[in-house]
């Protein structure tokens, strides 16, 4: 089995790949603030529940944009599973059949976005992440990762609007049904929704006619799938591909 954990700035998704197939995929909360001894009860308790036996975890493979949780996490797997993870950066980049741009900034996300379009699909791709920024990165069809554009996530957009109304509101991300928004929660909903619309296909198109060549356009994130206008504009969606990214990496790396 492969565990996987990619540590972001909402969450930390922690996938387990076992039969050729992600069999578990859990989320906890990215809480710096927190003690290692929280984050290693919730994996331990969630191996326990899956009937899944922690020594048979044979490579772990982490992703982190949040420094302040990247020792704790290491600790609490290497405690947990005997084994150390194998950690995305510049020294593991060198490993790898492909060309990272500016391996010392860009996120090891954005990476494992690049590594899973490239060697699953052999094309340059543009992976579009719905998370909680919304990063747009661009591999080649030689693996070399080509850029990156970067904005707020909706949750990201929609939280700050929603906090700093004189009223705070819950606001769904939920397409509204008229972009004429009638109170202040369809309005924020037609500001975020219909116009993160147009602004990924905005990017996309620009992205496209610098290449000057054809492309995939793969959606990804846990939030892929809310402007769902969007659904015919994608070549494909597929939630895991951050997972999947770590796991063809860390197969790779340990090979």
């Amino acid at each position: 089995m492969l565990l996987a954990l990619d540590i972001g700035n909402s969450d930390i998704t922690v996938g387990l790949w076992k039969d050729k197939e992600w069999k578990h995929v859990w989320r906890i909360a990215s809480r710096p603030d927190l003690p290692e001894l929280y984050f290693g009860v919730k994996i331990r308790d969630y191996f326990f529940e899956s009937g899944n036996a922690v020594d048979q975890v044979k490579t772990i493979v982490l992703s982190s944009v949040v420094p302040a949780m990247t020792e704790k996490i290491k600790s609490v797997t290497r405690s947990l599973f005997g084994k150390e993870a194998i950690v995305l950066g510049p020294m593991v980049y060198d490993k790898l059949s492909m060309q990272v741009l500016n391996p010392y900034e860009i996120g090891s996300d954005l990476v494992a976005n690049a590594a899973a379009a490239y060697f699953k699909h052999k094309q340059t791709c543009i992976v579009v992440d719905f998370g909680t920024a919304l990063t747009f990165t661009t591999v080649s069809g030689t693996g070399k990762i080509l850029g990156v554009s970067i904005a707020p996530g909706l949750k990201t957009a929609t939280r700050s609007l929603s906090q700093n109304t004189a009223k705070l509101f819950d606001v769904p991300l939920e397409i509204p049904a008229s972009a004429l928004g009638k109170n202040t929660i369809t309005a924020i909903q037609s500001g975020i929704l219909i116009g993160y619309e147009g602004l990924v296909k905005n990017v996309v198109t620009k992205i496209q006619a610098e290449l000057n060549e054809p492309c995939l356009v793969v959606a990804t994130g846990g939030l892929s799938s809310v402007i769902t206008p969007l659904g015919n504009f994608f070549n494909s969606i597929e939630p895991n591909l951050t997972l999947d990214g770590l796991r063809i990496i860390g197969e790779q790396v340990s090979a």
